[in-house]
């Protein structure tokens, strides 16, 4: 028993730690010795761990993850290091950039001859290619390396051309009120769907008959362009005698198709345009710009590289849109039957537009003023527009919107080329106009729709010679039914009808006065402006008939310097 006692009494005694108690949080109160300048790096379970050094990786890896071995404490500088000290011994040993070869994808499809030479057994290539310079030999010719690689452009690489700033359709004046701002994300999600069709009011003009042998017509049967010397008139909507007196007993809402087009398309647009709206009372009416470029056509509005806005030249996007308009103007009325004067189509009452006095060649227009009803008491009314009528085999008339898509320059536009690929390829040319002139032709396909044509006829129209842009010929027709033809080119009509819906509350809710709506020249964005009841007045514009508008001037001066030789 004394063993074991004295066995006991030999080991050491145990002392209870100091446990700290730390009021203002958890973890020590005093940092130990043993820590004491030492660095100190917060880590979390949650980061991974990796490479603690990697001197052959390069800074293209893991673009999609760069920050995957980031802390979740951020980025400490405990650990960075400074230099401080000047290494004299220190020499940069090979500064030659490494040269990757250039893509070789799809380039050597048709180098296969007698043999298959220009091919080695492996699949690569012999002697007849070299790199150099970082230029690539092939048979003879020097091409850039960076030239060959997919998805790159020939100036500016990877980066693509710099934005180019646009100028807006007119000015922004100090004393204008912003009201609102509708950006297109929001306009693309509106609907306002089963709106029926439009209810005909009235019709005025005279149509003439469509010429069936302009369907025959190919590339290698085309026709020349002929210049057609005929009055075309684009009234705005308080210059309509019609539109004035029919307002005083239907509708509060007031337009004409081109400018409800234009607001129904919008999210399509990328060039700046603007509308101007006076509200009176409970009545809208829709108006354009005295002297303004509204009815030209735009070229390539929505391709990727756009026409250069250099005004020198004729490829500038004010020179083609002058040139779109008059070939589109010709070729609506050249292939009409002009020669016999009794085989028309004659509507309720003549052109309001001109008077019985008068002796001028006026373009075949058939003009339809209708009304649809827009729910909440808004009833709509506008006037539409035909531009021939078709004589079906039962007898009845089918009325028809004519345009004409115009080439200028394939290899300046990156297009295709029609000569080659029109009568073979018809669908790949139709889907290039489709991404390079979308808002065009969704605005074509709204005023068809809204005219309630049957038949939306499209001519291809090209220069003889792309530097000459005076001489032109029809190498061929196409035609589609307007309904059909929206969903072909996803074109939503309920969206269409939201946004002018959209619109017209907006304006609604005003008090009396004028306003603009203007398409920013740069940015997806609407503005909505509240602009003084004297803005855009002119004193020769309250005779009735119009103005034709600085835009048709052009047009006719364009017609004019093309007959000299």
């Amino acid at each position: 028993m004394s063993e074991t006692i004295n066995t006991a009494a030999q080991f050491p005694s145990f002392e209870k730690p100091t446990v700290q108690f730390n009021e203002r949080g958890w973890g020590p109160c005093e940092l130990p010795d043993t820590f004491k300048d030492v660095p100190y790096q917060p880590f979390s379970k949650n980061d991974r761990l990796g490479k603690i050094c990697d001197w052959t990786s390069t800074s293209n890896n893991d673009k999609k993850y760069q920050n995957k071995y980031a802390s979740s404490f951020g980025t400490g500088n405990q650990y960075s290091y400074y230099h401080e000290e000047d290494e004299t011994t220190f020499h940069l040993v090979d500064t030659a950039r490494v040269q990757k070869p250039p893509h070789q994808r799809g380039r050597f499809r048709n180098m296969r001859g007698r043999g298959g030479r220009g091919r080695n057994p492996r699949g690569g290539l012999n002697n007849h290619s070299h790199h150099h310079h970082g230029m690539t030999t092939l048979n003879g010719k020097n091409v850039k390396a960076r030239d060959t690689r997919r998805g790159m452009g020939k100036k500016f690489g990877h980066r693509g051309p710099p934005p180019k700033m646009r100028e807006s359709s007119v000015a922004v004046r100090a004393d204008w009120a912003s009201i609102e701002e509708m950006d297109f994300p929001r306009l693309i999600k509106l609907s306002l769907p089963n709106i029926k069709d439009g209810v005909d009011i009235a019709t005025c003009g005279t149509l003439e008959y469509y010429d069936k042998t302009y369907d025959r017509i190919n590339v290698k049967n085309e026709k020349p362009l002929q210049k057609i010397d005929r009055i075309v008139h684009t009234v705005t909507t308080t210059d309509d005698p019609v539109i004035r007196r029919l307002s005083k007993t239907v509708g509060n809402v007031f337009a004409t198709d081109a400018i409800l087009a234009t607001i129904m398309c919008s999210t399509r647009s990328n060039y700046s345009w603007d509308i101007v709206i006076e509200k009176v009372g409970d009545k809208i009416f829709m108006d354009k710009r005295d002297h303004t470029e509204f009815d030209l056509l735009t070229v390539n509005e929505s391709s990727v590289e756009p026409p250069t806005d250099d005004d020198s030249s004729c490829n500038s996007p004010r020179n083609l849109a002058i040139e779109a308009t008059f070939i589109n103007h010709n070729f609506s009325q050249q292939v009409l039957k002009t020669g016999d004067q009794e085989a028309k189509f004659k509507f309720e009452e003549p052109n309001p537009f001109i008077s019985e006095d008068e002796d001028i060649q006026v373009a075949s227009v058939g003009y339809r003023y209708k009304k649809w009803e827009l729910g909440s008491d808004i009833v709509l009314v506008a006037r539409c527009e035909h531009d021939g009528v078709l004589q079906t085999p039962s007898g009845e008339p089918q009325f028809m919107s004519i345009k004409a898509l115009n080439e200028w320059d394939s290899k300046l536009a990156n297009g295709v080329e029609w000569r080659q690929k029109l009568d073979t390829q018809r669908g790949a040319v139709l889907a290039n106009e489709l991404r390079n002139n979308a808002c065009k032709l969704a605005k074509w396909t709204v005023q068809a729709v809204l005219a309630g044509s049957d038949q939306l006829k499209l001519g291809y129209v090209s220069r003889i010679n792309p530097r000459d842009h005076s001489r032109h010929v029809i190498l061929g027709t196409q035609q589609f039914k307007p309904h059909e033809f929206a969903t072909q080119i996803n074109l939503s009509m309920d969206n269409a009808w939201g946004v002018l819906r959209c619109i017209i509350d907006l304006v609604m809710k005003q008090k009396d006065g004028k306003y603009l709506i203007m398409k920013d020249p740069n940015k997806p964005i609407i503005r909505l402006y509240d602009i003084p009841d004297n803005t855009f007045d002119s004193d020769d514009s309250d005779d009735g008939e119009g103005d034709d508008g600085e835009g048709f001037q052009q047009v006719y001066n364009y017609a004019n310097n093309s007959n000299k030789p």
